[in-house]
């Protein structure tokens, strides 16, 4: 076999060839089978890629090989022994996005309500999530503020939760996925985040690692979104969703607004507190747009999972879960499976100790009518909650409070935001950030639809993408 050089695999992409599958293939075995007495590839080299990709693209045979080598890079799960219908749901990521948080107990009350013959819930969330990554926040960061929690489960304990709890909330171990581990890492510190190719290749390479029968992806749209446009938004979703199609799990996308920080609270922590506020019944007037979008996510997976005959149905048969407190029932369940101290949850405002707080005050009365998303998740990003580099801790305790949504009306001196930091000495250039991006005007703005759009894919593997009314 001729053996393939990195840097051969650097140039051909550079120059704009198309990769062969061995080299692909090649590239990401180099990067998994490191070692410190062997250095098959180094950082330089894998950036170097990933830049190359940036700016070159994949067809999609590139694309496909590349998830697949990326899918199995390591060890995958299989669900065949459960005997139960696997579903997931993915973000691109956002602004105060924590919709995992109350999707995946929502599908696992389901699922425990009508179990197999062999008692296993009859719909399972092999949930694999990520940490932050630019100016968004990671489900991983969020879930570790819970005292004790375990988001490393190994393959059998990923198995035994599921089992139990019908969901499971886990990140990526050294031996799932461990390729996109590592390129998740870099590409936050190389200008490389917003490649369609490179996030798709990221994102499917875990949920197809999950064997999965349907994945639900919520790609974002507008300011605060990794896409640029809402074109590139959209070609990132019919790429994802060719993607899973190919790979024989049924995969649909929502392009979703992210205008502005979604529900009442961006962090870590906080975004904790507010889900599980949800689930206990409390529902905040700033957290009507989490509540509308979760609902629909959920709506789709218990369609695709044959527990409802429409997307709006399911959207209804989730409400109702998560209402009648089975939701929250099985949040607890999921939790204590993983080791986490559910007893924060009795008081979760108590548990939310920043150092230092600031209120940011309207300096004009009218309506709030713009804002730069992206800028608002750097600003929580410089408070603590997100990171500057691989490795860096986060705060559990930095965020901001949102007090207003687009179009609300303002009152000169009202609160706006309020920011949250362990660190005095964080929260002057983040409340410059926020200060500098809203745009108050004498008239309303127009309000774009939280979902956008739906991709899907035809019985013939054809994308339709029709517009929601």
């Amino acid at each position: 076999m001729t053996k393939i050089h990195p840097i051969d695999v650097i140039l051909h992409k550079r120059d704009g060839l198309e990769l062969r599958d061995e080299e692909i293939q090649a590239f990401i075995r180099a990067i998994v089978e490191w070692t410190p007495r062997q250095q098959l590839v180094t950082d330089a080299q894998i950036a170097s890629l990933l830049m190359a990709i940036f700016l070159q693209g994949l067809n999609r045979r590139e694309l496909a090989t590349l998830t697949s080598a990326m899918r199995f890079s390591g060890e995958t799960f299989d669900a065949a022994p459960l005997k139960t219908f696997t579903i997931d749901k993915h973000s691109t990521g956002g602004v105060g996005d924590k919709t995992s948080l109350l999707v995946a107990p929502i599908l696992a009350a389901a699922g425990l309500a009508h179990p197999n013959e062999e008692g296993i819930p009859g719909i399972c969330v092999p949930m694999i999530s990520g940490r932050s990554l630019g100016h968004t926040g990671g489900t991983l960061d969020k879930l570790e503020t819970i005292p004790g929690f375990n988001s490393q489960l190994d393959l059998k304990q990923l198995a035994e939760t599921l089992r139990i709890c019908g969901a499971a909330l886990i990140g990526q171990t050294p031996r799932i996925v461990p390729a996109d581990r590592i390129l998740y890492a870099l590409r936050d510190h190389t200008g490389t985040v917003e490649s369609p190719f490179l996030i798709t290749a990221s994102i499917m390479s875990k949920k197809l690692a999950e064997s999965l029968n349907a994945l639900v992806l919520d790609v974002k749209v507008g300011c605060g979104a990794f896409m640029p446009t809402y074109e590139k938004s959209r070609q990132l979703a019919e790429l994802m969703v060719s993607t899973g199609e190919a790979a024989g799990t049924r995969t649909v996308a929502l392009l979703t607004s992210m205008e502005e920080p979604l529900g009442r609270f961006s962090g870590n922590w906080v975004e904790v507190w507010e889900c599980v506020d949800i689930m206990q019944g409390k529902r905040h007037p700033m957290s009507a747009d989490l509540i509308e979008l979760s609902l629909a996510l959920a709506g789709w997976m218990l369609h695709l999972a044959g527990q409802a005959s429409s997307p709006q149905q399911g959207a209804q048969l989730a409400d109702q879960i998560l209402n009648s407190g089975d939701a929250y029932q099985a949040w607890l369940k999921i939790i204590a499976a993983q080791g986490g101290d559910i007893s924060v949850f009795e008081d979760p405002a108590a548990h939310h100790k920043p150092a230092a707080r600031r209120t940011l005050n309207a300096t004009q009365a009218g309506y709030l009518s713009s804002m730069d998303c992206r800028l608002a998740g750097w600003a929580v990003q410089r408070l603590g909650a997100g990171r500057a580099k691989p490795g860096d801790a986060v705060s559990a305790h930095a965020g901001i409070e949102s007090h207003v949504k687009l179009g609300s009306r303002i009152e000169e001196g009202q609160p706006l935001f309020t920011l949250f930091s362990e660190d005095p000495l964080k929260l002057d250039q983040p409340e410059q950030m926020l200060r500098d991006t809203l745009r108050i005007t004498p008239q309303p703005p127009s309000i774009p639809p939280i979902v956008r759009e739906v991709v899907s894919a035809t019985p013939t593997g054809n994308l339709l993408t029709p517009e929601i009314p």
